[in-house]
């Protein structure tokens, strides 16, 4: 595997040639700038890219970027497209929801295929935290520095339609987990399917723009709803490459029986992780809060976790409103 770091420009990538769809090239031009948009002409090609820049700042990431990609069992190509602005203290990532790796692999099975979309979302350059934490919502949660949206929660959940799509109420007891090893949403192995209307989304560690094997610590690789940058699973710990850990874990014992307007919910068992609501957060149990964030080198952010809640479990600032479903 061949690896050529790509500095000068907001991403700063390694570009893995011979992975995936194809062998990225990219051009080193000039430094982006820290406001306004890239010019098309400087646009960069990040397919398969590797991410190295740590920045906790949005406006650092200004640039327009580009994948070639494939839907594997449709055998398929895709062009992906991102473009990163800044102005009045929001950076807004348009995109067409179209990631930078190859998809839907044979492990897969998407309900529709994918298809290109209009992202158009921001978030505050210089957030701050919030007089308390904000519960996650049905809507999206993040944005990665390929294009697609994060989506922690599910839309199915125990005796309500098929339980795989139509459970609207946030207060719906027993919401499935779509990272569980034990429910089937189809996904493939970045962690992600698509939507009724086509948009591909991930529900946990999307397997891309930072480095899995652990041989460095991991670079930004997308921003949440509130602003704080999303780092991947690894840090440097006194000179040692070491993932995270989530301060959640499952409750011991079986389910109870849960009544929410007028009906009565009872999948029994125990609690294996099937639901969100079977974990339980223990502070200090791991190195992250309850949102799955910390504070490190004096910035905040939430980290890509082998556990639950997977990426966020929270925000610590305010979500901006222009993120939905």
């Amino acid at each position: 595997m061949k690896r050529v770091m790509l500095s000068a420009m907001g991403l700063s990538i390694v570009l893995l040639s011979g992975c995936g769809s194809s062998d990225a090239t990219t051009n080193d031009t000039t430094d982006q700038t820290q406001s306004g948009t890239s010019n098309s002409a400087d646009t960069r090609d990040i397919t398969d890219a590797i991410l190295t820049n740590r920045s906790a700042n949005c406006a650092d990431y200004v640039a327009s970027y580009a994948s070639m990609v494939k839907d594997i069992q449709n055998n398929t190509a895709y062009d992906g497209s991102l473009t990163i602005s800044v102005a009045n203290n929001e950076c807004t990532f348009t995109a067409n929801s179209i990631p930078n790796h190859d998809f839907n692999d044979a492990t897969a099975h998407f309900a529709t295929p994918a298809s290109e979309q209009s992202i158009n979302v921001s978030v505050p350059s210089s957030p701050s935290f919030a007089a308390s934490d904000t519960a996650l919502d049905l809507g999206d949660n993040a944005i990665f520095l390929n294009g697609v949206l994060l989506s922690i929660l599910s839309a199915g959940c125990y005796d309500v339609a098929d339980g795989n799509i139509g459970c609207n109420d946030i207060n719906e007891p027993f919401r499935y987990d779509p990272m569980s090893p034990l429910v089937n949403f189809g996904t493939d192995q970045h962690n992600a399917h698509v939507q009724p209307d086509g948009k591909y989304h991930y529900h946990g560690n999307p397997m891309a723009l930072f480095d899995t094997q652990g041989t460095s610590e991991s670079p930004v690789i997308g921003f949440a709803r509130d602003g704080y940058p999303i780092y991947g699973s690894y840090i440097n710990d006194n000179g040692t490459i070491r993932k995270v850990t989530s301060s959640y874990q499952l409750k011991s014992g079986t389910r109870d029986a849960v009544t929410y307007n007028s009906h009565t919910y009872n999948p029994g068992g125990t609690y294996d992780g099937s639901y969100t609501s079977d974990y339980e957060y223990v502070a200090g149990l791991g190195d992250l809060d309850a949102c799955n964030g910390m504070t490190r080198d004096g910035a905040y952010g939430y980290y890509v976790t082998d556990a639950y809640p997977w990426v966020l479990g929270c925000y610590k600032g305010t979500p901006d409103s222009s993120f939905g479903r």
